[in-house]
């Protein structure tokens, strides 16, 4: 017999509702920790596996490829066949790709298994809410994603802490083998305790041809933008970089055709919603290659440790988990556009700022303004972005929407870790001198800080505020530096 939507009714305060919280808690930190960690790891990876910049990147874009491309694909299979069975393949495959990359003996390993780690975090991330979501009584959800949410905020605090504790410490392999324990504590906790849901009205078809080529198309265009320094315009470059263009197209044209496809292209006929994910291009694509610089250029120029590197950028982490609430309770009250609009320019102002961070400079009167900014700034825009995203569709689509918005925010990145070292001139040894790469560095600041100035004019001319009598849903995550927008709520994806 087919179990039924919501097989039970928790509360959060009675025994199965905390173990419930608790596997979903660990299964999300797993992601989170990792994310957090790999960036403050880059030049202890770059140095003991002789990689070239191009490896440093693909260490943190073959993660991100496999994870956009197949994140949708995870929630819906989490519907049709269990969110719990789904969630433990999820939390088991990252675990054993997570080893591999621990005990990965040269950069070409890392690579495969990074991206065998991004197959399982697309498993596992839509379910973690979606276990919320099936197993609490409505009453206690709200109470049970926000204790999520807290939770998870204070694991992504502690992450700089312990990633560059382990990169100095034990060394960076434990970035990743630390998820192993973790995923042992995590695996017996949900099958005993917690109960499986499915949604009784999601059939066995599956787009898989559209999640592989978005797929293909992220990872040609990838390839040629990180391979493009080194081999500049061959013809290995220039066919990977039309044939993503056209896998690209071929994806559009399924997605447009297809009786259910993974990103129902109908749900950009919302001016709203097509809108708020051009924003989220922007705004990830220059999140994405800021964090992924700047860990760099702490080590590599300025001369941090690997924990004073990843301590340096924690106040952003503690601005989001303190006043996210307040900019999305801001935000429902005022409207989304003038938040939409000043977040991106603090953060262009922040990385700007960015510019004076070089050899010998101060953290309290160089670094620190810079990264609180920043940290301002996404406060300011990212719970309105997650919040304005659900209200843009339908209330039934919600979860589609915001898993699209997910996605595109994982895409954004992929690209700009990719393409803006190209843009900024960094050579395949840059990260290896300080000289090099301070000047590369203050040419891509710029370049991202105008990024955020075109999402903050996208969003001043195209987003609409909701009239007086509209509810606009508050943010519902955490909301952390390393998290992207609200992930998809697979369990209304049917409506």
């Amino acid at each position: 017999m087919a179990e039924t939507k919501r097989p039970s009714a928790l509360r959060v305060g009675s025994a199965p509702g905390r173990w419930v919280l608790l596997t979903t808690v660990l299964g999300s930190s797993m992601a989170m920790l990792d994310s957090t960690v790999v960036n403050v790891a880059l030049p202890r990876i770059g140095k003991d596996l002789g990689a070239d910049l191009a490896g440093l990147q693909w260490t943190v874009n073959a993660y991100m490829l496999t994870l956009a491309g197949l994140i949708l694909l995870g929630g819906a299979l989490g519907d049709r066949y269990g969110r719990r069975k789904v969630f433990v393949v999820g939390v088991v495959w990252f675990a054993v790709a997570s080893l591999l990359c621990g005990l990965a003996p040269d950069a070409t390993v890392l690579v495969a298994a990074r991206a065998l780690q991004g197959i399982g975090g697309a498993l596992l991330t839509p379910g973690s809410l979606a276990l919320i979501q099936a197993s609490f009584h409505p009453d206690d959800r709200a109470r049970a994603v926000g204790l999520w949410s807290g939770l998870g905020g204070i694991g992504a605090a502690v992450g700089p802490f312990l990633g560059g504790w382990l990169v100095d410490g034990p060394g960076w392999r434990w970035a990743f083998l630390i998820n192993v324990p973790l995923a042992a504590l995590c695996v017996p906790v949900a099958l005993r305790h917690v109960p499986e849901s499915r949604n009784p009205q999601a059939h066995g078809r599956f787009d898989v041809l559209g999640a592989v080529l978005a797929a293909v198309a992220l990872g040609l265009v990838t390839y040629a933008l990180i391979e493009a320094p080194e081999r500049g315009a061959s013809a290995v470059v220039l066919g990977c970089a039309v044939g993503g263009v056209l896998v690209a197209g071929a994806f559009l044209y399924v997605e447009r055709t297809r009786a259910d496809p993974m990103m129902p292209l109908t749900l950009f006929a919302s001016r709203q919603f097509t809108a708020i994910n051009v924003v989220t291009l922007c705004v990830y694509a220059a999140f994405s290659g800021f964090f992924f610089l700047t860990a760099l250029q702490l080590q590599v120029v300025v001369g941090y440790s690997a924990l004073q590197a990843g301590t340096a950028m924690l106040p952003t982490t503690v601005l989001m988990l303190f006043l996210s609430a307040r900019s999305g309770a801001l935000a429902q009250r005022i409207g989304p556009r003038a938040p939409l609009t000043v977040g991106p320019l603090l953060c262009a102002a922040g990385m700007l700022l960015m510019l004076r961070v070089g050899a010998g400079s101060s953290y309290v009167t160089d670094v620190l303004p810079a990264i609180v900014v920043m940290g301002m700034g996404m406060v300011t825009l990212v719970a309105p972005l997650t919040a304005t995203v659900l209200a843009s569709v339908d209330t039934g689509r919600a979860g589609l929407a915001s898993g699209i918005n997910n996605a595109a925010a994982r895409a954004a990145g992929l690209v700009a870790v990719a393409a803006l070292p190209l843009l900024a001139g960094m050579g395949p040894d840059a990260y290896r001198s300080a000289a090099e790469f301070g000047a590369t560095f203050d040419r891509a600041m710029p370049m991202c800080a105008g990024v955020l100035v075109l999402g903050a004019l996208i969003a001043l001319c195209t987003v609409r505020n909701p009239g007086p009598d509209a509810h606009v849903p508050q943010c519902r995550t955490n909301c952390s530096v390393a998290a992207p927008p609200l992930e998809p709520d697979s369990w209304d994806r049917t409506a």
